[in-house]
């Protein structure tokens, strides 16, 4: 009977991560494409609400909300948010949250935001969805921090009766918000345990502002058996990440791209398997990483690190998943091997019960082993290359 326990050996060959099951080997033969990434089922464990809306949506919505925006078309409105484009400072980056933000103060538009982006995640197989965003920043119009959540979890339960994806919420306390309010946050997350939260992040700009800061809260957090991620190591050093993992108790990084400076803190990370919360693209869009090349990613997961790979935000980055595993085989050089073992990590990281998450994974290698099956008989024109 499968399980979820790693089968780490002396013998290892390198992909400690998930151990390698000869059920889901992808045939030497079969060709990467994004038509069967696209195919294969999927996690996104770092996905920002308020970075992953539509921009019809959001166009829509300010019009209801007579709300102005800097333009009034998709396209314009692209080009003003930086969607998808290298940001040459913080600032700019951060201009996108600022529109979307501004739509996303009332109880429908936060139902609407929820289900529109758990269909779209769902349309590319994402089988499992931890949408994290912060209600303490949807308070402008009055809303009460529970009519937040409780908006976005409607939104999610909508999306899947019709569509059959799961989803939860992970809410995030602020780096650069004071620490009472992160405190307030841990304490909606305990309430809404087994409603639909299933985690807490500690979110915002590192510099400056320590996690230990925090440490209150996340002690309510494990206090209460609450799962608890932080962004740690995306703008600042290791020493992040440290704190992240010893200070606040972190089960798993988000980002952790300079994890690497710290030799002896990524064999902590590697022994005690805790999960990396990936985002290529949108490190490279913040700065970062300089380029895809140079990401991090490949060194971690041929070391052995469980890496996981996502979107952060979909809308701002212009991304998916299905696209994040295409940059990573065609920039970086993962194969379809490592690929489908980077995306069981993903099932095994969720923020999951124990006995769940070993359903799913078993439904999940089996499906696995199914499409690659199915594209391997596939004559070899039909295998669509992306541009």
């Amino acid at each position: 009977m499968p399980t979820i326990r790693d089968d780490e050996t002396p013998n290892a060959t390198g992909i400690p991560s998930s151990a390698r099951r000869t059920d889901i080997i992808p045939p030497p033969t079969l060709a990467v494409t994004e038509e069967l990434l696209h195919a294969l089922p999927k996690t996104d464990l770092h996905c920002h609400l308020d970075g992953s809306m539509r921009l019809k949506t959001i166009l829509e919505l300010a019009e209801q909300q007579k709300i102005k925006l800097m333009a009034d078309t998709e396209d314009g409105l692209a080009k003003a948010i930086h969607m998808g484009q290298v940001c040459k400072s913080l600032e700019e980056y951060l201009v996108a949250f600022d529109v979307t933000l501004s739509v996303l103060q009332t109880a429908e538009s936060l139902y609407r935001a929820a289900y529109e982006l758990a269909v779209d995640a769902a349309a590319e197989n994402v089988r499992w969805l931890e949408v994290r965003y912060s209600p303490a920043l949807h308070l402008q119009k009055g809303l009460k921090m529970t009519t937040v959540i409780d908006s976005v979890l409607e939104g999610l339960r909508a999306a899947k009766k019709e569509t059959g994806i799961k989803c939860a919420v992970i809410v995030c306390g602020i780096r650069h918000i004071n620490p009472q309010t992160s405190m307030r946050l841990a304490e909606l997350s305990v309430a809404y345990k087994n409603r639909g939260v299933v985690g807490f992040d500690l979110a915002g700009a590192e510099a400056s502002f320590p996690a230990k800061d925090h440490l209150d809260a996340f002690r309510l957090i494990l206090k209460n058996n609450v799962n608890c991620t932080a962004h740690a190591g995306e703008a600042y050093g290791p020493e992040s990440i440290s704190q992240a993992i010893h200070s606040l108790g972190a089960h798993r990084i988000g980002h952790g791209t300079r994890l690497r400076e710290d030799g002896d803190l990524l064999n902590y990370v590697n022994d005690h398997r805790i999960p990396m919360e990936v985002c290529p693209s949108s490190n490279v869009q913040t700065g970062a990483v300089s380029s895809l090349e140079s990401h991090p990613l490949k060194f971690y997961f041929d070391y052995g690190l469980r890496v996981t790979i996502n979107t952060d935000n979909r809308l701002i980055t212009d991304t998916t998943v299905t696209k994040e595993l295409w940059l990573a085989h065609r920039n970086l050089g993962l194969s379809l091997e490592d690929l489908t073992t980077i995306i069981v990590s993903g099932f095994k990281s969720a923020f999951l019960p124990f006995r769940e998450k070993q359903d799913m994974l078993r439904q999940v290698n089996q499906e696995i082993a199914t499409t690659l099956a199915a594209f391997e008989k596939r004559p070899v024109a039909s295998m669509r290359q992306p541009a």
